[in-house]
């Protein structure tokens, strides 16, 4: 774990830029700080290209004093317009190594202390994946699971784009990456809180609100259903689901930040883009 003083900033974040689309990278490119002390945090969907993601990445980390990265399923497709075309493992890899040339931090690298207002706290990037653990009502297993989404033609891409090699399966990474971030988190003082930062929640309760459930099951896994308390979280930060908004389970308090895709934040009465306070909390904010 590294320290740097956060000073008088803030600790913000946002997720599912989607920079692919011209109205996103605008705002992007308009995206600043509040002070030289602040950090922001990238919770996925950064595009689908990792030249994309590199400049988007590299043009926030010349802004703000530290950017911390957890990547999305996009970022980890192997996209037919991407002339990158690692897969699974060996394209996440490349891209942490392109992070690190730019001095963006990933889940690949210590957990860096924010030690500014609402501090100290580790935060924390993770790469978990999911397993098809949240399965649509009425459904037992991933098998049926997939059949019931094909039936109502609600797929997601991750099936075609998404590889997880060298694992057999997209579970199997899931499952390798739980028990590879659990040691770590362990491995925390017990006396500091974290803020978890993962493009998935760590619970299924926010997917209870999806327009269409059986999206939930590429959307996290029950493994992680308890980490909000054994890990002392003061807020888990995600994205994926295009539903920004503050939950509260058990006394923890869950941050969806995405910008989503232009078609969706059109229809919001509040600006797109707008950078979510993670750290100090707001006064009488639950």
């Amino acid at each position: 774990m590294t320290s740097t003083a956060g000073g008088a900033g803030q600790l913000l974040a946002i997720s599912d830029l989607h920079i692919g689309h011209p109205e996103n990278r605008a705002l992007v490119e308009r995206m600043r700080p509040g002070s030289d002390d602040d950090w922001l945090l990238v919770a996925g969907d950064v595009a689908e290209t990792v030249s994309a993601v590199s400049w988007a990445l590299e043009t926030l980390a010349s802004r703000f004093r530290k950017v911390i990265w957890a990547p999305g399923n996009h970022e980890l497709w192997t996209h037919p317009s991407d002339p990158v075309t690692l897969r699974g493992v060996a394209r996440y890899e490349h891209l942490v190594e392109v992070c690190r040339e730019i001095g963006v931090i990933t889940p690949e690298d210590p957990y860096p202390l924010w030690e500014g207002p609402g501090g100290p706290v580790a935060v924390a990037p993770l790469l978990l994946l999911y397993d098809y653990s949240f399965l649509p009502s009425g459904c037992t297993t991933k098998d049926q699971g997939l059949e019931y989404a094909h039936g109502t033609g609600i797929v997601c891409n991750d099936e075609f784009l998404l590889h997880p090699d060298p694992y057999p399966t997209r579970e199997a990474w899931c499952r390798a990456r739980v028990a590879e971030t659990e040691r770590r988190l362990e491995a925390l003082p017990d006396y500091l809180p974290t803020v978890l930062v993962n493009h998935y929640p760590l619970d299924r309760h926010p997917t209870d609100v999806l327009w269409h459930p059986e999206f939930a099951m590429w959307c996290g896994t029950t493994l992680t259903a308890d980490w909000h308390r054994r890990f002392r979280v003061r807020t888990m930060v995600y994205g994926h689901l295009h539903i920004p908004r503050t939950t509260w389970h058990e006394g923890v308090r869950f941050e969806e930040v995405s910008v989503g895709y232009p078609r969706e934040w059109r229809k919001r009465a509040e600006p797109p883009g707008q950078l979510r306070l993670i750290a100090p909390e707001e006064v009488g904010a639950r």
